[in-house]
């Protein structure tokens, strides 16, 4: 465990804009640790006058990719790391991190019972580690991601999602949109209540594994509808933000 939680030095090879508030970064990593989907990076930022800043990010990649990881950062208005990285990060630049860390909210595809993922807004990053990893295993285990998010522009992944949708053995996937709809919308439009949870856990059966990540009120709400429709706690696993 020593070893995993050392800082080093990784190099940025690629910086994607998936949504105006949202880029992902790929980094080498030259102590690579193979991840569990659902763990994170601390990175840390040094000042000339040695001031430090440091947060943890979601790693978005899968495991199955070796030597590099992607961690998707949405830009937080007063947040020192996440706007250096957004507005100051180019390829080629160099950033300290430690990991990979975590082992609670963690998914493995021989984890065979039924899957259950609600994302609001950048929670679907660890999110999509699973999904991702789920398709590179060739898992075949019943997938639901119920995604909350403001509005389609806020959609992070939005082509890939579509992607693993429609691939062979694909989760299925629902959105619901708090605040604008696309044009001729005819599914969810609120944030996720009981009712929703009811008609999008059911059909996964009693012996469901969920997995929530997202703002604070929303992952409470989420797991406390999962409670009232008869998911057990033991089978409820939240991370949560702000």
């Amino acid at each position: 465990m020593k070893g995993l939680l050392e800082w080093q030095i990784a190099t940025i090879t690629t910086i994607h804009q998936e949504t105006p508030r949202a880029k992902s970064f790929t980094l080498k990593v030259p102590n690579w640790q193979r991840h569990k989907p659902g763990q994170h990076y601390d990175i840390r930022l040094t000042a000339p006058d040695g001031y430090q800043a440091q947060r943890s990010y979601s790693i978005a990649s899968e495991p199955e990719r070796t030597g590099e990881i992607d961690l998707t950062v949405e830009r937080v208005e007063d947040g020192e790391v996440s706007t250096y990285m957004h507005d100051v990060l180019v390829v080629g630049d160099m950033i300290e991190l430690r990991g990979p860390i975590g082992g609670y909210f963690v998914w493995e595809a021989d984890m065979v019972d039924p899957l259950l993922l609600i994302g609001g807004g950048s929670g679907i990053v660890p999110l999509m580690s699973m999904l991702r990893h789920r398709a590179a295993a060739g898992s075949t285990n019943a997938a639901q991601l119920l995604y909350s998010v403001r509005s389609p522009s806020d959609v992070i992944y939005a082509a890939e999602l579509k992607w693993l949708k429609n691939a062979q053995n694909g989760p299925w996937i629902t959105y619901t949109f708090t605040r604008e709809a696309p044009a001729g919308w005819a599914g969810y439009a609120r944030r996720v209540d009981k009712q929703m949870l009811d008609e999008i856990a059911g059909p996964l059966g009693d012996h469901l594994q969920a997995f929530i990540c997202g703002p604070t009120l929303m992952v409470e709400s989420a797991a406390n509808g999962l409670l009232e429709i008869g998911v057990a706690a033991s089978r409820i696993r939240t991370e949560r933000f702000g």
